[in-house]
């Protein structure tokens, strides 16, 4: 059964069973010093719309005391194969990692991916922020990772096809031997190369307008295309999905297309409401807690 949870991420082992996730999704509240506010009729500003959330803070040492405060509920959720993806961008990631060292040790660390919006920056007085990070915290020692999913391959070159792939196999599959060391690794050029940790295809909803024919209003909305990929990285069908700031609902899409439970949490009346519209309109079945 899926579930949509009005509350604190706090409460969230009261509605998932300890080690039943095989993936966290979190997007907190990024220490942006605003309140966020949503567009919920056409035409009407942010300025003047429902208020969504409040993200300031007394000093960013609070901050980082709520985020510590809920990461181990997520940890302790997860199952021995589960993974946590962390969603920031330069305001606290530095710091929030250190936080999540704590809880998973250093070890539980997989790497991380730059997430390119497409949105450009503004900075004057340096590089422009324009991209976030997710950073990626494993429960154990072989987390899942599908890496030949094709969300997670992008097509060879031509160039590298017509030079590289001169072999075809019995199935009429092309492909290339590559010996390093003593090891001889085999590639097909139908499965695409891996994406790597900088992605810069997932358009942001303000970056690209045939995305606003799937935005909700609700402010810092991600677009489906990611939530997909980190869906289909890191759980498998029927696996468990959480998001604890499921906001407008994308990760609970990308995981019940996917073929994969959920259960979606939110301390806000705004966010819950669109989240279950827009899994209503998608027919997607779910329980409200």
């Amino acid at each position: 059964m899926n579930h949509v949870v009005h509350g604190d991420a706090l409460a969230l082992g009261s509605h998932v069973p300890p080690g039943a996730a095989d993936l966290a999704y979190l997007d907190p509240p990024f220490k942006v010093e605003r309140t966020f506010a949503a567009r919920l009729s056409h035409g009407e500003s942010r300025a003047k719309g429902t208020v969504a959330y409040d993200d300031t803070w007394a000093s960013l040492e609070a901050y980082l005391t709520w985020l510590e405060a809920r990461v181990p509920i997520v940890d302790g959720l997860l199952s021995p194969s589960g993974t946590m993806w962390l969603h920031l961008d330069q305001r606290a990631v530095h710091e929030a990692k250190l936080v999540c060292d704590r809880v998973f040790g250093a070890k539980g660390f997989r790497g991380e991916v730059i997430w390119l919006p497409g949105n450009g920056s503004k900075s004057r007085s340096g590089p422009g922020m324009s991209h976030q990070t997710l950073l990626l915290y494993a429960r154990g020692k072989e987390p899942i990772w599908n890496a030949k999913d094709p969300a997670l391959r992008a097509p060879f070159a031509a160039t590298s096809q017509a030079m590289h792939f001169q072999n075809v196999d019995e199935d009429g599959r092309r492909y290339r031997d590559r010996t390093v060391g003593k090891k001889t690794y085999r590639y097909y050029a139908d499965e695409g190369r891996a994406l790597g940790s900088v992605w810069s295809d997932c358009p942001s909803m303000s970056a690209n307008t045939p995305l606003r024919k799937e935005t909700t209003g609700y402010p810092t909305q991600k677009p489906l295309k990611l939530l997909d990929r980190v869906v289909r990285a890191s759980s498998l069908p029927d696996s468990l999905v959480l998001d604890p700031f499921c906001g407008s609902g994308t990760t609970l899409v990308a995981a019940a297309q996917a073929g994969r439970r959920f259960t979606g949490n939110d301390i806000g009346a705004l966010a819950i409401q669109t989240t279950k519209k827009r899994l209503d309109e998608a027919g997607i079945a779910y329980r409200t807690v």
